[in-house]
């Protein structure tokens, strides 16, 4: 059944910097279909569980699986041709190309062509770009420059940016930071649709306690560097150990 089968598996994995535990002894593991979010404190860990995951850094110990293949010592381009992408905390985008190219750059690595300046490129894989385009609220801004955009445009341009990458799973760090309140709610309301009518598995993490309680079907809950709790928002919003560590209640 879809959405079952495991597709990325961590074991024991630790990261550390100095004598800093980042992610400390970490088991983790993603089902196919999946939209769930990673949350905790300011450096409890979530940014370097990413960058582990990714290849962005490689860890003290441990072991990472990606469809049953161990893909621990990969370097992040490999990573990414697997079919697992990520976005960053701060906007990652070529701010002198339109909106438009800068789908257009991930889409001419995927199909092994470059950038011909004797060539054409506009018409390259046009229908491909509009559909990624529209996917991601950016229609009417496709010819604009990227330095130009909004924050929460630039946002959405970071995810259009992703899609064209063709994840399987991609991984969203603090999608909407800079946003407001409503922009963010609108930024994981767009993850959301992504998942559903793409069927791509999305894991993000995010600090608005309201959009992930209300859009994550489970949520990981990290605290100095280990997983403290794991289940759906119910179970998470009920465990005693989350209301004082993380959501600042009493217990």
């Amino acid at each position: 059944m879809r959405g079952m089968e495991v597709i990325l598996k961590a074991e024991g994995l630790s990261k550390f910097f100095g004598g800093l535990k980042a992610v400390d002894n970490v088991d983790f593991v993603v089902k196919e279909g999946e939209f769930r979010s990673i949350i905790g404190p300011n450096g409890a860990g979530k940014t370097t569980l990413f960058n582990l995951l990714t290849g962005f850094f490689h860890c003290d110990t441990g072991k990472i699986f990606w469809k049953g293949r161990e893909i621990t010592s990969l370097p992040a381009p490999e990573i990414v041709c697997l079919g697992i992408v990520r976005t960053f905390q701060r906007t990652n985008i070529f701010p002198n190309l339109s909106v438009w190219e800068n789908v257009l750059v991930p889409l001419l690595r995927r199909h092994g062509r470059s950038w011909d300046l004797m060539t054409s490129i506009k018409h390259l894989f046009r229908q491909e770009i509009q559909e990624i385009i529209e996917s991601t609220g950016l229609s009417e801004l496709s010819g604009c420059m990227a330095s130009t955009l909004s924050q929460g445009h630039q946002r959405c341009l970071e995810l259009a940016i992703a899609l064209a990458n063709m994840p399987d799973l991609l991984l969203l760090d603090e999608p909407t930071a800079g946003m407001s309140v409503s922009e963010s709610a609108k930024m994981l309301e767009l993850a959301k649709n992504i998942n559903q009518q793409r069927k791509m598995t999305i894991l993000f993490t995010e600090h608005d306690m309201n959009v992930v309680f209300s859009l994550s079907q489970r949520i990981t809950v990290m605290h100095f560097g280990r997983i403290i709790a794991e289940g759906t928002p119910e179970e998470i919003r009920n465990k005693k150990e989350v209301q004082s560590v993380y959501l600042g209640e009493a217990d």
